[in-house]
């Protein structure tokens, strides 16, 4: 699982790591996958940082979430064990 985050919008570092990644046949065979966290290309209105990454899906429950969604089934699992 690889997961790049940035406060800039698509085309970026994500991109840059993906052309890499592409370049180098890493993304060939299908075994890693791959997303690209950026700031949406939206308006946002003024307010704290944290709050302004949560509404943009960037703060850290957010990656959280985006790197459990990647994992299979039984790494998740076995993650939310150890730390019961």
């Amino acid at each position: 699982v690889l997961v790049t985050l940035e406060e800039g919008s698509t085309g970026g570092f994500g991109a840059m790591v993906l052309h890499c990644l592409s370049a180098r046949g890493v993304l060939d065979e299908g075994r890693v996958r791959v997303r690209t966290l950026t700031l949406p290309d939206v308006y946002q209105d003024h307010d704290t940082p944290e709050r302004m990454y949560a509404q943009a899906g960037l703060d850290a429950s957010a990656i959280v979430k985006t790197v459990r969604d990647l994992l299979p089934a039984q790494q998740v699992k076995r993650t939310h064990l150890r730390r019961a």
